[in-house]
């Protein structure tokens, strides 16, 4: 049998177009479906504003990479700026790590709102074992999509992208001018109010809705024009998703009460739709999320088993292709895809975004500190934005794991537990490289 442990990656392969699209199918098909619920829930009654706080704190984080992105675009994107600021090493290794399994926890955050918001077609609780069943499923046709190729996943995309951004919107513009522009649930006071620490929270989960534009510098090598295109696409799904988030979250408001939001978190639009729409708006809505879940999965699925290959290229993580055939690439969407059913099968929704969110905040901040302390000469970079970009990530994660730990410890201690992992397994790794490395020398 025989095994190609390169990876194959094709210049030009990906418009403007296609990148964008990629980017807001990751974004959106989080975002909106999966954290409405569990935003309003820490943020209380003012929960849209965390989505615009979001967007600004999200903007300082990507001026960091869009400046990398012009500078370096390589498929490895995030790893590839890491080994330029830390060289290579195990924060480099480590932080790629991080924003990997952030990645795959998007996956699996995806793929359970799939099977959510699917079973509100039957009537079935989100309680139901049919729900990571469906997340499961979702995930073996994001495989198979992504087997067929860029062109098959760029052409996927595209048409989802439109068809979801388009139906979001309206579903934000009629629900919202339904409700007669009257916010009920900015008229109704939080059953347990957090403040300021609560609200911040709520921007901590919103990032994570927003993080998707990160992917977008994954396939930096195959994207047309790369130097001047990488970072267009990310401003330009930025921008999209902003407009549609802080539409839909008002519709949300609108509609609802905030404990008729709360109680319906994991299908928050779905329930929103009722009484502006009736049974032909929950089943808009309905199938909304499925076209939103299905493009977001593939195409994050596409983003991240590609970043994993180039840390194999660069020999940051250890790799065994376990007698499967075929190029690195498709050993690493295999390791990619089964993570993130294990993920669905055993994580609920809001315990799968907290980790996400720490990881994905935690990395960013490395991004950002390696771009001030290594490479801001070298890019032409604004010191006063990266270090507003550290301060806006600092305080809202600080905020984030305040609220986590009178609510749920049991995602600080999988986040600590997973990070210490990370690091050490790094480290002993690269040792045992390195040591390799010279006995093969010495030879």
């Amino acid at each position: 049998m025989k095994h190609d442990h390169s990876t194959q990656y094709k210049e030009n392969s990906l418009s403007l177009v296609g990148a964008v699209s990629m980017g807001t199918a990751v974004i959106i098909g989080a975002g909106i479906f999966a954290l409405t619920g569990q935003i309003a829930e820490l943020g209380g009654q003012w929960f849209p504003l965390a989505f615009l706080v979001a967007a600004v704190v999200t903007a300082f984080s990507a001026y960091s990479y869009v400046k990398l992105s012009n500078a370096f675009p390589s498929a490895g994107g995030i790893a590839m700026f890491l080994e330029k600021a830390y060289g290579r090493g195990t924060i480099t290794a480590a932080g790629a790590l991080l924003m990997y399994f952030s990645m795959v926890i998007n996956e699996s955050l995806v793929a359970r709102t799939f099977g959510s918001y699917t079973l509100q077609l039957f009537d079935i609780g989100d309680e139901s074992w049919l729900v990571p069943a469906l997340g499961v499923g979702l995930l073996i046709f994001a495989f198979l999509i992504n087997v067929s190729g860029n062109r098959m996943i760029g052409m996927f995309s595209l048409i989802m992208s439109v068809l979801k951004i388009g139906g979001i919107a309206a579903f934000g513009v009629v629900g919202l001018w339904l409700s007669g522009f009257s916010l009920e649930s900015f008229t109704i006071a939080p059953a347990e109010p957090q403040g300021a620490s609560g609200f911040l929270a709520a921007v901590a989960l919103a990032i994570l809705a927003y993080k998707g534009f990160t992917t977008i510098t994954n396939s930096g090598s195959e994207i047309v024009d790369p130097h001047r295109n990488v970072g267009r696409a990310i401003i330009l799904s930025i921008v999209i998703c902003v407009v549609v988030y802080f539409l839909v979250a008002m519709a949300v408001a609108g509609n609802l009460t905030l404990p008729e939001i709360i109680a319906a978190k994991n299908f928050a639009l779905a329930e929103a739709a009722r009484p502006a729409f009736g049974d032909f708006g929950l089943w808009f809505t309905v199938v909304l999320a499925i076209i939103a879940t299905v493009s977001g999965v593939i195409a994050s699925a596409f983003a991240v088993s590609r970043m994993l290959a180039m840390l194999t290229d660069m020999k940051l993580v250890p790799h065994s292709h376990f007698g499967m055939p075929g190029d690195v690439q498709k050993h690493t969407l295999v390791y990619t895809i089964a993570l993130a059913m294990f993920l669905t099968v055993f994580f609920d929704l809001s315990r799968i975004a907290s980790l996400g969110a720490i990881f994905y905040i935690i990395m960013d901040i490395a991004v950002h500190w390696g771009v001030l302390r290594y490479l801001r000469k070298q890019i032409n970079a604004n010191a006063f934005i990266l270090i507003a970009a550290i301060v806006m990530d600092v305080v809202v994660l600080g905020a984030f794991l305040m609220i986590k730990a009178q609510t749920d410890m049991l995602v600080i201690y999988v986040s600590i537990a997973a990070i210490a992992f990370i690091f050490i397994g790094e480290r002993l790794f690269l040792r045992s490289y390195s040591h390799a490395d010279h006995s093969k020398s010495a030879e």
